[in-house]
C-alpha cells in the first residue's frame, strides 16, 4: 500500500529543490508585499495632503489607490499562507518518505542477511567450532604427556627405590634408633647392609672385652 502511495527511490522527487523554490517564491512575495504597503502608505499621505488643501477629488483618488494596494497586499498574504502550508506538508512528506526509505533499506538488509545465514548454517558453524576445539585439546594433551624415555619406568619400582633411599638416609642420621629397631624382612628385595656406625660400635665392644680379659 505504501509502495503505491510513496514513489520508489529512483523515481522519488527531491524535496530540497522544491523547498528552496518555495522559499524563493515566499521571499519574492514578502518583498512585493512590503513594496505595496509602502505604496499604500504613500497614497494615504497624499490623501491627507489633498484633504488639508481641500482637494477632495484628488484625495478620493489617492484613497482608491490605497484600497487597491491593500487588496493586493491581502492577496499576497493569502499566497504566502498557502506557501507556508505547502512547505509544512512537504516537510512532513519528506520526513515520511525518508522514514519509509530507511525502513525499506533495513528490511532489504535483513532479508539479505537471512539469505546468507540460516539456522542450518549456524548449527554447522557451531559443530565445526566444537570439532576444532576438541582437536586442539587432544593436541595439547598429547604435547603435555611425558616423552617415551620418561614414560617407560614402572611407578611401583620407583616408589620402592625411593623408600629404600629414605630408609638409608634415616639410618645415617639416627644410627641408635635404627639399631634398636628390629628390621623387617623384605621379600624379593636385597637385605640392607650394616651401617658403618654399627660396625664401629661392635669393634669398640670387642676391644673393651679383650682389655678386660688382659687385666685379669
Amino acid at each position: 500500500m505504501l509502495g503505491r502511495i510513496l514513489p520508489r527511490n529512483k523515481q522519488e522527487p527531491r524535496a530540497m529543490p522544491t523547498i528552496d523554490k518555495l522559499n524563493e517564491t515566499l521571499e519574492m512575495l514578502e518583498k512585493k508585499e512590503n513594496f505595496l504597503c509602502r505604496k499604500a502608505a504613500g497614497e494615504f499621505d497624499k490623501a491627507k495632503e489633498y484633504t488639508r488643501r481641500r482637494k477632495k477629488h484628488d484625495a478620493i483618488r489617492c484613497l482608491k489607490k490605497k484600497k487597491m494596494y491593500e487588496r493586493q497586499v491581502e492577496q499576497l498574504v493569502s499566497y504566502q499562507s498557502r506557501i507556508h502550508d505547502q512547505m509544512i506538508m512537504l516537510e512532513g512528506a519528506k520526513a515520511t518518505a525518508e522514514t519509509v526509505d530507511a525502513l525499506r533499506m533495513g528490511a532489504a538488509t535483513m532479508k539479505a542477511m537471512h539469505k546468507t545465514t540460516n539456522v542450518d548454517d549456524l548449527d554447522r558453524t557451531v559443530d565445526e567450532i566444537n570439532e576444532q576445539t576438541e582437536s586442539m585439546k587432544q593436541i595439547q594433551d598429547a604435547l603435555s604427556m611425558p616423552s617415551g624415555a620418561m614414560a617407560d619406568f614402572d611407578e611401583d619400582e620407583l616408589e620402592a627405590e625411593l623408600e629404600e633411599l629414605e630408609g638409608a638416609e634415616s639410618e645415617l642420621q639416627h644410627p641408635e634408633t635404627t639399631k634398636r629397631t628390629k628390621p623387617v624382612a623384605n621379600v624379593g628385595r636385597p637385605a640392607p647392609q650394616p651401617s658403618l656406625a654399627k660396625n664401629v660400635k661392635e669393634d669398640e665392644d670387642e676391644i673393651a672385652s679383650l682389655q678386660a680379659e688382659m687385666a685379669l
